[in-house]
């Protein structure tokens, strides 16, 4: 590639808007405030540090954090220096932290010690591990905060170039062990570039609630914000009472949910008299979500919804914009939206040949924002790019606008009595029922139909559930087939580290010990 089209770096864009915006408040909320001259001085200081521990180009760091300033800006130090960062989901369990920090090689850790104390105890005695640097003191590694205040102010400097692997982010894991995602500079700059110019960013006053992990989608959302002079604020953890509360304190314009979030907060007995008129846009995504929550949604909070829709190995795919969440085109709800301009997507049948028009095909992408690879999984990596196409697993329909549909994830489809059942249709007519909170559809072994659809499902506060009535519900829109054979009243669906329905988690407790085919 010549030298011209390689472009910036990601720790580059960063210094860059550090420097533009001086002295206007750049973090706030959990952690350390911080305006943008004091995050680049901090920026300097731990990169002097970090070279002093022997921290130098072509080395891993992995990151355990909350979300907070400091912990951020450490790993963006690292990832300025020549060094490829690796998140560690702070949900995570030791097992797959302890995996991650093997199978990336990692030379370096950063440990948020006011979240992650003992945790990050349990990792500092890796023997791969150099150094451990912490937020602050703790019984183990070099405490970052005092040595910052001896190192002094030193200038912050962008030595990584756009060919260095700058980012490995593991996948959830929730389809077998995680698989590191790996992004070089110019791929992570081009996610940035798609979420800046297909989000309906607000013009003016921008502040980004950052309640998600930002080792995850949550994130991505940071670098969009600091380019354009806006304001992050950090929550550690999802609380909806202090969510309502910080939106109107705070006057934040944007934040970012999964689903799951999104239905505590309609269910919270203070949204009615929360002042949400800062909120100028309201992000999801990550799972489906239940159309009947939509609307209510819209109703009670306005028209500020924008779903997105991408992956660890290709983020944005598609975006369902906020004039596409129109109450009088209810139809657009199950759709995902439209793809963004920076990538081409097709859907693809099992031989890689583009579905007929109105058929079910997989989702498949390229661009400029995918991944580089999987780390070290060669034999993934080629059936993951088969036909030149990144195969994101997702199963949809595409209307004559353009408009994206997924059906279901390809490995939940329920294959009962040689029927196909996509669950998601299952789930939206489910969670149109007033009584039901969430509801997560699943196949489990039968030996008439070799599976049998079931249907897990959490009433909303006070209500109760009628199963036949859910039954019929499902018989009359879709027939018999997909109707669940039994129906399971639950408290809580347990959910992946990243806040998606966990259907492997559920499924395992009726498959164990036995093999499960999709084809």
């Amino acid at each position: 590639m010549s030298e011209l089209y390689q472009g910036p770096t990601m720790s580059g864009l960063l210094l860059r808007a550090l420097r533009r915006w001086g002295d206007r408040p750049a973090f706030t909320g959990h952690g350390p405030s911080l305006t943008y001259a004091q995050a680049l001085d901090l920026i300097g200081r731990y990169q002097a540090v970090m070279v002093a521990n022997g921290v130098h180009k072509g080395q891993r760091m992995a990151l355990l954090n909350s979300n907070r300033a400091d912990a951020y800006l450490a790993g963006m130090a690292a990832v300025s220096l020549g060094v490829c960062m690796t998140p560690l989901h702070p949900l995570g369990s030791l097992e797959d932290h302890l995996f991650i920090l093997e199978d990336a090689r990692i030379d370096h850790l950063v440990v948020d010690v006011g979240a992650y104390l003992e945790r990050g105890a349990e990792l500092a005695a890796v023997e791969r591990v150099q150094n451990v640097f912490t937020t602050g003191p703790a019984e183990y590694g070099l405490d970052l905060a005092a040595a910052t205040e001896q190192a002094g102010a030193v200038t912050a400097k962008d030595l990584a170039s756009p060919a260095d692997e700058a980012w490995i982010v593991y996948t959830g894991g929730t389809t077998g062990q995680p698989k590191g995602v790996l992004r070089s500079h110019p791929s992570f700059v081009a996610m940035t570039n798609a979420v800046l110019a297909d989000f309906e960013w607000p013009l003016e006053n921008h502040s980004y609630l950052s309640v998600a992990p930002i080792s995850h989608v949550g994130g991505t959302k940071l670098l969009p914000t600091l380019l354009r002079g806006g304001r992050v604020h950090f929550h550690h953890g999802f609380d909806a009472e202090r969510i309502l509360h910080d939106i109107e304190h705070e006057r934040l314009s944007t934040t970012l949910l999964v689903p799951t979030m999104i239905y505590l907060l309609l269910d919270h007995p203070k949204l009615e008299s929360a002042d949400l008129s800062s909120l100028e846009m309201l992000i999801y995504g990550a799972s489906p979500m239940s159309p009947t929550r939509l609307m209510e949604g819209l109703e009670r909070i306005g028209p500020k919804f924008c779903q997105l829709y991408g992956q660890s190995e290709c983020y944005p795919i598609s975006v369902l914009r906020k004039g596409d969440h129109d109450t009088a085109r209810p139809d657009l709800f199950a759709s995902c939206g439209h793809p963004c301009a920076s990538v081409e997507v097709a859907l693809l049948d099992e031989d890689n040949q583009p579905v007929e028009p109105g058929g079910i095909g997989e989702i498949c992408a390229r661009g400029l924002q995918a991944m580089d690879g999987y780390w070290q999984r060669p034999e993934q990596n080629t059936e993951t790019t088969a036909a030149g196409w990144l195969h994101t697993g997702d199963m949809a329909q595409v209307d004559e606008q353009g408009y994206l549909y997924i059906v279901d994830r390809k490995k939940d489809l329920i294959i009962s009595g040689g029927f196909n059942v996509f669950p998601r249709e299952v789930e939206d007519i489910l969670t149109a029922d007033p009584a039901v909170a969430m509801a997560a559809v699943i196949g489990v072994p039968d030996e008439k139909w070799g599976e049998a659809v079931k249907a897990v499902v959490v009433p909303r506060a006070g209500q109760t559930v009628d199963e036949a009535a859910l039954v019929e519900a499902v018989k009359a829109k879709k027939g018999s087939i997909h109707a669940p054979k039994t129906v399971e009243i639950a408290e809580t669906i347990p959910l992946t580290a990243i806040g998606k329905p966990d259907k492997k988690a559920l499924r395992e407790q009726y498959w164990a010990g036995r093999d499960r085919m999709v084809g």
